[in-house]
């Protein structure tokens, strides 16, 4: 009984706290969290196969509180990683649930890989797949991004293509699981060398 009310403290606490200070944050700190509770969770999860879609916006509301706590939300590479989130989460989500469609499809969640063909499923996660590849182009475009960036996500960004292509000829489980590994992996990267270009230029 009391998890509920640790979880609302644990979003209106910060949220309150911040706006005193910070109010680009408190306002991205509780759109994500509205996003995903309400608008993802609550309404669209349980009513339409394209939940995860608008639920993405979630992660991208994080990754622009993340840079208004750095007083930059609202600058171009922070919109485009933001971006980048947003359409690399049907590609995580949706392989995974290609995995366990039919757990889903027990649970009453209308998944798109549930309503849908597998390899049907798999080429929209392609769309999302490629989308999310540009926009890591597009971000390598910042000045404040080299090499250090280009390089190692160049080489996960090709390698999560191969595997959805191979997912889209093969739907199968394994090759959906393998998708899945290898978004986790990809956005770790993207991350750490967003990270380790601004500690070199520190």
């Amino acid at each position: 009984k009391w998890v509920p009310w640790v979880a609302l403290a644990m979003i209106v606490v910060p949220v309150v706290w911040t706006a005193t200070f910070n109010p680009a944050l408190s306002f991205w700190l509780a759109a994500g969290a509205f996003i995903y509770v309400v608008i993802y969770t609550i309404w669209l999860k349980p009513r339409t196969p394209v939940n995860i879609v608008i639920g993405g916006a979630a992660g991208s509301a994080a990754v622009l509180a993340g840079a208004a706590a750095a007083g930059m939300w609202n600058q171009p590479g922070a919109i485009v990683l933001a971006l980048l989130v947003f359409l690399w989460t049907p590609t995580h989500f949706w392989s995974l649930a290609i995995v366990y469609r039919n757990d889903y499809a027990k649970g009453g969640i209308p998944m798109l890989p549930v309503v849908i063909p597998a390899r049907k499923a798999a080429f929209w996660v392609l769309l999302h797949t490629m989308g999310t590849a540009l926009a890591a182009v597009v971000l390598a475009l910042d000045p404040a991004l080299g090499l250090i960036y280009l390089v190692p996500v160049a080489l996960v960004t090709i390698d999560m293509l191969l595997r959805n292509v191979r997912l889209t000829r093969v739907p199968t489980g394994k090759n959906a699981r393998s998708l899945f590994m290898a978004s986790n992996f990809y956005l770790m990267i993207v991350l750490v060398m967003i990270c380790v270009n601004a500690a070199i230029q520190i």
